[in-house]
């Protein structure tokens, strides 16, 4: 397994190899969010979530992964489930391959993960229940009362199985940034007294993990909780969350990182004020000192057509795919806008994007103004 992890140096050294994108604010450091916030993170990562568990995607994708460090992205991001676990051995692979001709080092990229959903391996077994049995359950890694909806667990042996696993996967001695994913499917179900003492469990869960250098960072990634009213019953409090880290670790916790969903179709991150119904998540998080990653950035692909003239006029892009980048990736304290890319030529074409200023404060706010 490779060892270290993403470093300040690092990230910086590999920025420096872009002059380019470099000048034209593809890498930022985000601000206040301490150890965290002294990386330098490229403007868009990769996301890994899209594609057929099968030999042809994982080879499209260790190629992909390889020519994105090599193009300038220095974010990648999977989950232990994306594609039964393949994804994450893809950019294992990659990284191995990369480091092991000179061309990159560890301390240079930021590797982000998930756990939280049950997740096959390799492919979907002929008896699921069976598998989950065997292989969870008979084993002590949790209890049949731990699993929400089916397919949900965010207890702390099961994070703890999950880790090891990914680092597996990953060839990392060191994860840099390790989310809970979804969690706010389990505070539907349980309640919020019930659901924050589960977030305190495993947050001592991850802060153990940081004391023994298998992960660097943690936070939440999710799909409704940051996006819903306050009201909801999925709804996240980021500040209670961070209150939590705190509580467990002081000022130097770990909970440095959150991921939603934030793109022209849903731009709840900063319309929305549902964070004590005063303020919206970007902001809270940048006062936090929580680094903002944003995922869906095309929204699956429905954002590569049929966009208004006014809001590409108005992000100054020449194509509705590099409209749809544009916005993300100048929202005011977001970090990084994740886009899937499973091949080689994807690459090439979102990294075109990023050679392009982000759009000032001002023009960007345009957008909601109408």
């Amino acid at each position: 397994m490779l060892p270290a992890f993403a470093t300040p140096e690092g990230t910086l050294r590999f920025a420096q190899r872009f002059p380019e994108l470099l000048e034209a604010s593809h890498f930022r450091r985000p601000e206040h969010a301490g150890v965290a916030g002294e990386l330098w993170l490229s403007s868009i990562g990769m996301g890994t979530y899209l594609g057929e568990a099968d030999a042809a995607s994982d080879q499209a994708y260790v190629e992909a992964a390889m020519e994105a460090l090599r193009s300038g992205i220095n974010v990648l991001d999977s989950a232990i489930n994306y594609r039964h676990q393949r994804s994450e051995r893809n950019l294992g692979a990659a990284l191995q391959m990369l480091t092991a001709k000179g061309g990159l080092h560890r301390d240079e990229v930021v590797v982000c993960t998930k756990a939280g959903y049950l997740s096959f391996d390799g492919s979907v077994p002929r008896d699921p229940r069976s598998y989950f049995l065997n292989e969870y359950v008979k084993t002590g890694i949790l209890e049949p009362s731990d699993i929400a909806g089916g397919m949900h667990c965010m207890a702390p042996r099961y994070l703890e199985n999950q880790l090891e696993r990914s680092r597996q996967n990953l060839q990392l001695e060191t994860i840099d940034v390790f989310y809970l994913h979804n969690p706010e499917s389990r505070l539907g179900e349980i309640g919020e007294d019930a659901f924050l003492r589960r977030m305190q469990e495993a947050f001592r869960a991850l802060e153990r993990a940081r004391s023994q250098n298998k992960i660097r960072f943690y936070g939440c990634a999710t799909w409704n909780g940051f996006r819903v009213p306050a009201e909801s019953r999925e709804a996240l409090d980021l500040s209670e969350l961070v209150a939590l880290a705190k509580e467990i670790a002081g000022e130097s916790h770990g909970f440095r990182f959150v991921q939603l969903p934030f793109n022209l179709a849903m731009p709840e991150a900063f319309a929305f004020k549902n964070q004590n119904h005063t303020r919206s998540l970007l902001h809270v998080a940048h006062d936090l000192g929580v680094v903002v990653v944003g995922s869906a950035t095309l929204h699956q692909g429905q954002l590569t057509r049929g966009l208004p003239d006014f809001v590409r006029a108005t992000l100054g892009a020449e194509s509705d795919s590099h409209t749809a980048i544009q916005f993300a990736r100048s929202a005011p304290h977001l970090s990084t806008a994740l886009i899937g890319m499973g091949h080689r030529e994807h690459v090439a074409q979102n990294v075109a994007a990023a050679k392009q200023p982000p759009v000032g404060e001002k023009q960007w706010l345009k957008l909601f103004k109408r």
